[in-house]
């Protein structure tokens, strides 16, 4: 080994020659030798302890500057995302100034329907009354005219008896004196019911004319309360399309969600009136079907509405947040393994607002092993969230609570490595994926 490290030490001493280190005190002087073995093995150690730093110095920089970079990221993502909440709290809110305008004038048009309807079937009655005094005009001067035949028949026939009987004079002079009294008589008779043929006649056309006016009355007014009516459909359509695509997307029995709410509000009363009974005939009125059918379709609307209220639809933080953790099996953060995660996790600032996603009653409100402070909501059609390690509870058990109001903050209570809120939706006891009814409401919200 000794020779080993002579060889060693005479390979180097070519670059690298021996060095002393005198170390002198007051009575003595001594030196320490550096061999060119020793010398080479120092300054191996300096300068891989010179790289190792000059690594590390560098790779903390590199992490600095890339968490810097990711928090101007995530900033410039919340900027966006805050944008683009104002950007969908606009558009929600002019289409609901759009449903209120449209429900406005809806009344105003069935206003004007009611008004219209009254004064078509006053013109329809009226022009029953003339058609009927028209036939009674004409059934008078057939009798007239008839009369007027009888009449003349009778003269011709008294006058052949006249002449037949009498040949003298003065019997044919006093019998052309009566006849000519007689045909005067009948000749201002007719003259008589001529004239009121006449003006039957011109009553008659007065009538066929006032008929024609009112048929093209009525047809424009059909035409504009169509044109009314198409508008008004159109509106309900508009109104109604996207929440049916809403709860469409849930997954959830929507007529049974709504029998649910017609259930809730279907209180009707009134004080006690005498019975009206109709004993009018009337057939069957388009216009009256056609106003029932978007009645009924304004009524869907209204219990979509409050349908959409009471579903868990809206993102129960209020302000800046991420998503931590989804719905799905993943490795428990605390000790490893594969488990179900049955709700998602959205991490924010302690104290951010938490709200509720829809209309309910709280069932829970306090703390419970590993979820912490804890708050249950019971909202319609069999759904229940679940807002765990809350860092204050700000509702009580048995309350009613809407969609948006505030029931506590965001923490870190219970089984937590972190300021986050974990979010559960359970549908008869089942865990869902909540991002289904997140991004169900999305846009419309």
């Amino acid at each position: 080994m000794t020779v080993l490290f002579a060889k060693i030490n005479m390979l180097l001493s070519r670059h690298v020659p021996e060095q002393r280190i005198y170390l002198r005190t007051e009575t003595t002087t001594r030196y320490f030798r550096a061999s060119p073995l020793l010398q080479t093995l120092f300054g191996g150690f300096v300068a891989v302890g010179f790289c190792w730093t000059v690594i590390a110095t560098s790779a903390l920089m590199l992490d600095r500057m890339s968490a810097q970079s990711g928090k101007t990221q995530a900033e410039v993502l919340q900027r966006a995302y805050e944008a683009r909440l104002n950007e969908l709290s606009g558009e929600r809110d002019q289409r609901a100034l759009e449903a209120q305008t449209a429900q406005g004038r809806f009344y105003i048009a069935l206003e004007q329907i009611s008004l219209q309807q009254n004064e078509l079937l006053g013109a329809e009655e009226e022009r029953r009354e003339l058609a009927t005094g028209l036939k009674i005009m004409q059934q008078k001067l057939q009798k007239a005219v008839s009369a007027r035949d009888k009449a003349q028949k009778s003269s011709d026939s008294i006058l052949a008896e006249m002449q037949a009987i009498t040949g003298s004079l003065n019997t044919r002079l006093g019998g052309a004196r009566d006849t000519e009294e007689t045909l005067t008589y009948l000749t201002r008779a007719l003259d008589n019911t001529v004239g009121e043929r006449d003006e039957m006649r011109v009553v008659t056309e007065d009538l066929y004319d006032q008929m024609s006016e009112m048929t093209v009355t009525a047809r424009l007014r059909q035409e504009q309360n169509d044109r009314i009516f198409v508008r008004l459909e159109q509106a309900v359509e508009l109104s109604l399309s996207p929440i049916e695509k809403v709860l469409k997307r849930t997954g959830i029995d929507t007529e049974k969600l709504l029998k649910e709410v017609r259930r809730g509000y279907s209180g009707t009363g009134g004080p006690l009136t005498p019975l009206a009974i109709s004993t009018k005939g009337n057939g069957v009125n388009p216009l009256n079907n056609r106003t029932s059918l978007l009645l009924r379709s304004l009524d869907r609307v209204g219990l979509m509405q409050l349908a959409a209220k009471k579903l868990p639809l809206l993102i129960p933080v209020r302000g800046s947040y991420r998503n931590t953790s989804g719905f799905g099996y993943r490795k428990d953060p605390k000790n490893g393994g594969r488990r179900l995660h049955k709700g998602s996790d959205m991490a924010g600032s302690r104290g951010t607002p938490i709200i509720a996603p829809g209309d309910g009653v709280v069932t829970f409100a306090g703390r419970q092993s590993g979820y912490g402070n804890l708050i249950k909501i019971r909202h319609a059609g069999g759904l229940e969230t679940f807002f765990a390690h809350l860092n204050r509870i700000k509702v009580k058990l048995g309350q009613r609570v809407s969609r948006g109001d505030r029931i506590g903050d965001m923490g870190t209570t219970g089984r937590s490595t972190g300021v986050h809120l974990h979010y559960e939706i359970r549908k008869n006891g089942k865990p869902i994926n909540p991002m289904t009814y997140m991004k169900a409401a999305r846009n419309v919200f």
